[in-house]
C-alpha cells in the first residue's frame, strides 16, 4: 500500500507532470485576459462622475470635432455614466449606417423624449421593431410620398407668394426685413396648412401652440443632466426643468387632443377659407385610425406623436436652411448673380414656379447642397445605441454604448473636401454626391433606417423659396454694410440657428 502511495505521489510531482501543469494554467489564464480584453476607441482623459460632459462646450459640434482631430474619427467618450461613440467620418459614419445598421436601429432611453413623444409613439424615438415599421410606412407611402409632396405645391406657391408681397412692400421704402422671422413664418404655415388644413399662426389659440412647439424644440435640445447622472436628477426638479417639461407635455397634449376630437366630431373643416380639397396630413392619420384601412394600427397617443414629430423635424430645420442660405447669398455676390441668372433664365419672366421649373436649376440644387454641408441645421444627428457588442473599424463597442454621429464636422472633413471651410458651391457641380443618405460625406438628413422620411417635403420648400427669393428682388445689407461684415455666429441648440437674426434690404423688386 505504501508502495502505491509512493508511486502516486511519484506521479504527481514528477517534473515533467508539475511543468504541464503550471504550463496549462498559465496559458489558460493568459487567453482569458486576451480574450477578456476589449481594444477600444481612443478616449480623452475623463473627470470622476462627469466623464467627458466639461469638454462639449457651448457648441459641443465644434468641441467635438477639436477632439475628434486630436483622438481620430472614432472616439469613446463618457457623458456622466453613458458611454459615447463620436463619429467625425464619412467611413465610420457608413459602418454605423449601412454595415452595423440593424445594430445602431434603437435609440438611447431618454426619460425627455418618452414624456414629450407620448413615450416612444412616435416615430422618432419608438424603438425599432414591428410598431416603428408601421410608422415608417404611414411616413412613406401615405404622409410624405412623392404624390403628396407634389399635392402641397400650391400651398407652398400661395404662402412664398405671401412672404413675396410683404417683401415687395418694404422694397419700395428700402426698409431692412427681419428674413429670421419671415422664414420661421413661412415654414410653421406651410407645415400648418399641409398638417391640419388652416393656419395657426394668427390668433391666441395658434400663437400659443406654436410657443409651445418652439419650448419642445428647446427642451429636446437642452442638457438634462438626471439623463446622464441618474443620482443629479434632483437638479431638474429645483432649476425648474422637469416643471417646465411638464407644463409643455400637458399643453401640447391639450391641444392636439382638442384637434383630434374636433375632426372626429365634425369631419374636415376648412376654417382658413383657404380653399384646400385635398387630404391633410390629420386627415390621413385619422383615416388610418379609424378604417385600418392599410393594416397599421395607430392610436391618438401614435397621432399626436407623428404631427410633433413633423413640428420638430420640419419647421427650424427649414426656416435655418434659409437662414443660412440667404446669409451666404448676400456674403457672395457671385455666387447670388449665378443663381439669380439662372432661375430669371429658366423662368423667362414668368412668374410662378412650376416643380418642372426647379427641376431645371442646376446651380440652385448645388447652392442648397453646398449650405447644408456648410450650415448643417441639426449637427449632431439624433442619436443612435448599440444593441449588442460589434466591432466597428477594429474596435469594440459594448451594447449600450450611445452614438453621436457629427454630421456638421463630416461636412467639413479635408480628408474628403477640398477646402472645406469656404463656401463654394461649384464642388458639387461634377459630382454624384447627393442628400439622400447614400454618399456618407453628406448626411445632413441622416441615412439608413432611421434617415429622415421628410427629405422630399423638405427640399420641395428649401428650392422653392430660395428661387423666389433670388428671383424678384436683389439684396444687400442694410446702411450699406459689406457682406463680410456679416455676423455668422451660431447660437447653442437643437438646430443651430443664426445667433444674430438676419436683416437684409429688397433693393430691387422685379414684379
Amino acid at each position: 500500500m505504501s508502495s502505491l502511495k509512493q508511486q502516486i505521489y511519484d506521479f504527481l510531482w514528477h517534473p515533467h507532470l508539475v511543468t504541464l501543469i503550471i504550463t496549462i494554467f498559465l496559458l489558460w489564464n493568459f487567453i482569458k485576459r486576451v480574450a477578456g480584453k476589449k481594444k477600444l476607441p481612443p478616449s480623452p482623459a475623463k473627470l470622476p462622475i462627469i466623464g467627458n460632459l466639461h469638454q462639449l462646450g457651448t457648441l459641443p459640434h465644434h468641441s467635438l470635432q477639436s477632439l475628434a482631430r486630436k483622438h481620430g474619427p472614432l472616439m469613446l467618450l463618457h457623458f456622466g455614466n453613458v458611454p459615447s461613440l463620436i463619429v467625425s467620418s464619412p467611413d465610420a459614419a457608413m459602418e454605423i449606417m449601412r454595415t452595423h445598421d440593424v445594430i445602431f436601429a434603437n435609440r438611447p432611453d431618454s426619460s425627455v423624449a418618452r414624456r414629450l413623444l407620448y413615450d416612444g409613439k412616435d416615430l422618432s424615438i419608438a424603438p425599432y421593431g414591428e410598431y416603428w415599421r408601421q410608422l415608417k410606412s404611414i411616413f412613406v407611402l401615405q404622409l410624405l410620398s412623392n404624390k403628396m409632396v407634389k399635392s402641397f405645391h400650391v400651398v407652398r406657391e400661395e404662402e412664398t407668394s405671401l412672404m413675396m408681397e410683404n417683401i415687395k412692400k418694404s422694397c419700395f421704402s428700402s426698409s431692412p426685413l427681419n428674413l429670421s422671422d419671415m422664414f420661421t413664418k413661412l415654414t410653421y404655415d406651410v407645415l400648418c396648412r399641409s398638417a391640419f388644413g388652416r393656419k395657426y399662426w394668427d390668433g391666441a389659440i395658434g400663437e400659443k401652440f406654436l410657443l409651445l412647439i418652439k419650448e419642445l424644440l428647446q427642451i429636446l435640445g437642452s442638457f438634462s443632466v438626471g439623463e446622464f447622472i441618474p443620482w443629479l436628477a434632483w437638479i431638474n426638479r429645483v432649476n425648474g426643468f422637469d416643471a417646465r417639461l411638464d407644463f409643455v407635455a400637458k399643453e401640447l397634449d391639450e391641444f392636439l387632443e382638442g384637434l383630434i376630437e374636433e375632426r372626429l366630431e365634425n369631419g374636415v373643416q376648412n376654417p382658413s377659407g383657404q380653399g384646400e380639397s385635398k387630404e391633410n396630413f390629420v386627415d390621413i392619420l385619422l383615416r388610418i385610425y379609424k378604417d385600418n384601412a392599410t393594416g397599421v394600427s395607430i392610436d391618438r397617443d401614435s397621432i399626436k406623436g407623428i404631427i410633433l414629430d413633423m413640428f420638430a423635424g420640419g419647421t427650424d430645420t427649414t426656416s435655418t436652411f434659409l437662414e443660412w442660405a440667404m446669409s451666404e447669398l448676400i456674403r457672395h455676390p457671385t455666387v447670388m448673380t449665378k443663381l439669380q441668372n439662372e432661375v430669371r433664365g429658366i423662368l423667362n419672366g414668368k412668374r410662378d414656379i412650376t416643380d418642372n421649373d426647379l427641376e431645371k436649376m442646376h446651380y440652385l440644387k448645388v447652392v442648397v447642397k453646398e449650405t447644408l454641408r456648410y450650415h448643417t441645421p441639426i449637427p449632431l444627428l439624433v442619436p443612435r445605441e448599440a444593441s449588442k457588442d460589434v466591432n466597428i473599424m477594429g474596435y469594440d463597442i459594448a451594447a449600450g454604448t450611445m452614438v453621436m454621429i457629427n454630421a456638421w464636422a463630416i461636412g467639413r472633413d479635408p480628408a474628403f473636401w477640398d477646402e472645406p471651410e469656404k463656401f463654394r458651391p461649384e464642388r458639387f457641380l461634377n459630382s454624384s454626391i447627393d442628400l439622400k443618405g447614400l454618399d456618407f460625406q453628406l448626411i445632413p438628413f441622416g441615412a439608413g433606417r432611421r434617415g429622415c422620411p421628410g427629405i422630399a417635403f423638405a427640399m420641395a420648400n428649401n428650392e422653392l423659396v430660395l428661387a423666389k427669393l433670388v428671383q424678384l428682388f436683389d439684396w444687400e445689407l442694410p446702411n450699406e454694410a459689406k457682406g463680410e461684415d456679416l455676423d455668422m455666429s451660431e447660437c447653442p441648440g437643437l438646430t443651430i440657428r443664426r445667433k444674430v437674426p438676419l436683416f437684409a434690404v429688397a433693393t430691387r423688386c422685379y414684379f
